[in-house]
């Protein structure tokens, strides 16, 4: 086996030691963590609110998360606003430094969390329902008795899946399962609204997506 030296990790070992069933064994960890994501009505109740407060009161849908749930709640936001529903991610460190005033009534959140015991996420909640005492928010957590998820309107339950990081610790199952449940929310909503190619092109208007929207609205 070839060692390679350099910088602060001197036993670097060759792409050799990572072989093909490596990396089957950790591609099906991951996807058998989708597969065992429990799914039930609380998926039906989550849209329903995200329909009652955005599309019906006029609100928004508020994402936030720390560290790497914070970039799968970004990413959420982002994905829900070119599919119809306003969605913006508010950083929860940010949040108490002025911007939480983005916050209005009929505004209902989301919030991740794998722990459920993030310290910034439930300073969140608490500031969150000083300024608008009736905000409800869903959270996706991989665990289901933490205080975030006992004070939630709806809990998404990941299942909890163990890492592929070798030490158990870096996020890495548990964000592509945050990220399936995100999905779900997105595609569950866009159905719900019916929403079309033409509506597509006016918010993805650059790039082959905003091409291909654009063309098969004409037909």
């Amino acid at each position: 086996m070839r060692t390679l030296r350099w910088g602060a990790y001197p036993n670097i070992t060759s792409m050799e030691t990572i072989t093909i069933e490596t990396m089957r064994n950790i591609l099906e960890r991951e996807a058998e963590a989708v597969r065992q994501i429990p799914v039930g009505s609380n998926y039906a109740d989550a849209i329903s609110l995200i329909l009652e407060h955005v599309h019906h009161r006029g609100g928004k849908l508020i994402t936030s998360g720390m560290g790497k749930a914070g970039q799968i709640a970004g990413n959420i936001a982002t994905t829900f606003s070119s599919t119809g529903t306003p969605a913006y991610f508010l950083h929860p460190s940010e949040a108490q430094h002025g911007d939480l005033g983005i916050l209005r009534r009929d505004d209902v959140m989301i919030l991740i969390s794998n722990s459920g015991k993030t310290r910034e996420i439930l300073e969140l909640v608490q500031l969150s329902r000083r300024l608008v005492p009736d905000i409800p928010y869903i959270c996706i957590t991989g665990n289901p008795e933490s205080e975030l998820a006992r004070d939630a309107e709806v809990c998404l339950y990941t299942g909890s899946p163990e890492e592929v990081c070798p030490l158990g610790l870096t996020p890495t199952t548990s964000t592509t399962v945050m990220t399936v449940i995100g999905d779900i929310l997105v595609v569950g909503t866009m159905k719900a609204i019916g929403f079309t190619y033409e509506e597509y092109s006016k918010r993805h208007h650059g790039g082959y997506l905003g091409h291909c929207s654009r063309e098969r609205s004409r037909k």
